[in-house]
């Protein structure tokens, strides 16, 4: 499977999550925007070296991921993303960072104190708004975004960004599939042909793009 074909497979798996009949689901946007904001930015505002609270703080994402009803596997293939840089952002902590820190009779440098609480940070931060965006379709945030008087074009471009992202992969899908017909036993594309794939790609935008359009006016929506 190529990398076009899982993308589009994680955007249908995310949707079908969020339209399920959870008790998360269920819950208002806005109250679980705000939860997941509030719980970032206190977990980032916690101190460096403050590993105690670091590790209570664990408590909240894990109620929620079982209220959410998640698969663990599927939340942990989200950290792969933001891990590696964690490591190594965090892992340069360890040889900075060498005054003693004590814990109980043992004393270690603070250096790795930091880099598990970087660390932690990062997961937090992942699993949250994995959780948010798991049980919250783009319908519903949009439309909460409008209530809290969020401007309407920025709305109107968040919600038609994310359903175009699909479309822009499935038409990249089609040219990359009729290239590799097209030239059996290359890997990859040649870079001579990237102008004209591009080309293409573009034509197929403005097409697709106009023809959403139209859908959307037939349907009712005023260009203000």
């Amino acid at each position: 499977m190529s990398k076009i074909s899982k993308a589009i497979g994680t955007i249908q798996h995310i949707d079908d999550l969020n339209s399920r009949d959870r008790w998360m689901n269920r819950v208002h946007p806005l109250v679980k925007f705000f939860i997941v904001l509030f719980y970032i930015a206190f977990t980032m505002a916690t101190h460096k070296y403050d590993i105690n609270r670091m590790i209570l703080l664990a408590i909240v994402p894990f109620v929620l991921f079982v209220l959410a009803d998640l698969s663990v596997k599927d939340t942990l293939s989200r950290l792969k993303i933001v891990l590696p840089l964690v490591f190594f952002v965090g892992a340069l902590n360890i040889f900075i960072e060498k005054a003693p820190f004590t814990i109980g009779d043992i004393q270690i440098r603070s250096g790795f104190i930091s880099f598990a609480t970087l660390t932690l940070k990062g997961i937090y931060a992942v699993i949250m708004s994995y959780i948010f965006i798991a049980t919250t379709s783009i319908e519903k945030f949009c439309k909460a975004l409008r209530i809290i008087k969020v401007p309407k074009i920025i709305v109107t471009q968040i919600m038609l960004t994310y359903r175009y992202i699909g479309l822009l992969l499935e038409e990249s899908e089609r040219v990359t599939t009729a290239y590799t017909l097209r030239a059996p036993g290359q890997k990859g594309i040649h870079f001579k042909v990237w102008g004209t794939l591009a080309g293409q790609m573009l034509l197929r935008t403005f097409d697709r793009a106009g023809e959403i359009y139209d859908s959307m006016k037939l349907r009712g929506y005023i260009d203000e």
